[in-house]
């Protein structure tokens, strides 16, 4: 039997709000690792958006989550088609 692989999540991993939309923002890694850390953000349709570099710290994935909303818009993340990775 498998085991199941446990994650630790980042304490800036959470609902975020803007211009009315909210998404969720998965920052995380293997729990007791110090691997990387993955970030994935879920829309309300429950897209998943996947960023195919891991992150050195979560507070780096959360810059960047934070840098891709000041440059394209909370609503960049409900316009495509398919899900997507960054």
């Amino acid at each position: 039997m498998a085991t199941k692989q446990k994650f630790e999540h980042s304490e800036l991993a959470g609902e975020f709000t803007d211009d009315g939309i909210t998404v969720l923002v998965d920052i995380f890694r293997t729990s007791g690792s110090n691997e990387d850390w993955t970030m994935e953000v879920v829309t309300q349709s429950e897209d998943l958006i996947q960023w195919d570099e891991p992150f050195a710290t979560d507070r780096d994935a959360f810059d960047e989550f934070l840098a891709v909303v000041a440059r394209d818009g909370i609503r960049s993340f409900l316009e495509d088609d398919e899900p997507s990775t960054h």
